[in-house]
């Protein structure tokens, strides 16, 4: 390839990636999405625009490793009136071998699991782009309906009463035992949400392992930022970041109070085994990487 052809390809790519970020801008805290800083992550990753949010696919787990969203009181008064339609699909910008489909899901015992919730659509188009494939990780069902649940109201709560709030929401893929659907989709360990108030100019997380559990965690930006292998919120002050904001406890639907006096609610007991420091996700990108379909 000659000189020319170089800097023309080059100059192309600059332009898609110009045209991506100014599209996507209004997801992310000051117009900066999250990057990588683990390099293993890397492989195989596209970036997805939507209406209203934008995820980080895996072609490697065939997840995305992040979701973002920027959530407001109006938009979620008008998602309140809109009717789940429940029209998952594959997602076609992808390629066919990176990208996790209806069967994947078959019989496994994992629901499809928003990561961006189509409880926060205000729109039918927003709300058929939120049933993307390119959206979902494979979550036990339990946590999926009874705490997970639980923090996407509390947070919906949050940004209601606060205004605005940016929103990042993520599989965790940590250990050397991690399970596939199909020998194809990454089942996480845990997910995070995490939550940004920039009036407040704090954040911090919700994690959950991705289990039958109502147990849950909420930590800072940066401890999350080392176990994730992102950069989460690049223009956010790193003071900011290392200390975990109070976040609404979780209310699931049916669960604590009167009528759901019979069921756990949800708890933050110390999870002193659970993996931190650096992420374990070059381990598992090498372990697919290498196996053979």
């Amino acid at each position: 390839m000659n000189l020319k052809r170089i800097l023309a390809a080059a100059g192309a790519l600059l332009l898609s990636a110009s045209t991506w970020a100014f599209a996507c801008a209004e997801h992310f805290a000051g117009g900066q999405p999250p990057t990588i800083t683990n390099p293993a992550m890397s492989k195989q990753a596209r970036t997805l625009c939507y209406d209203q949010f934008a995820v980080l696919h895996s072609g490697i787990t065939r997840t995305p490793l992040w979701s973002a969203e920027k959530l407001s009181a109006g938009q979620l008064d008008q998602a309140r009136g809109m009717v789940r339609q429940n029209n998952f699909h594959p997602e076609t910008q992808l390629p066919a071998s990176e990208r996790a489909e209806l069967r994947d899901y078959s019989r496994s015992g994992y629901d499809r699991g928003h990561m961006s919730p189509s409880g926060n659509m205000p729109t039918p188009r927003a709300q058929q782009q939120s049933f993307t494939m390119a959206n979902m990780v494979p979550q036990d069902s339990n946590m999926n309906r009874g705490l997970w649940e639980g923090v996407e109201s509390a947070v919906r709560t949050y940004a209601k009463k606060r205004g605005t709030v940016y929103v990042i929401t993520g599989p965790l893929f940590e250990g050397n035992r991690l399970l596939t659907l199909n020998n194809r989709v990454m089942v996480p360990t845990s997910l995070y949400k995490l939550v940004y108030d920039p009036a407040r100019q704090q954040a911090g997380a919700y994690v959950a392992r991705n289990t039958a559990t109502m147990d849950y965690q909420v930590i800072s930006v940066a401890a999350l930022e080392a176990r994730a292998g992102l950069d989460l919120l690049p223009g956010v002050p790193a003071k900011v970041k290392a200390s975990a904001m109070s976040l609404p406890a979780p209310t699931p639907h049916g669960y604590g109070g009167a009528q759901g006096k019979n069921k756990a609610a949800p708890s933050q007991p110390d999870f002193p085994h659970l993996p931190s420091g650096a992420s374990l996700m070059a381990q598992m990108v090498r372990s697919i990487t290498n196996r053979r379909y």
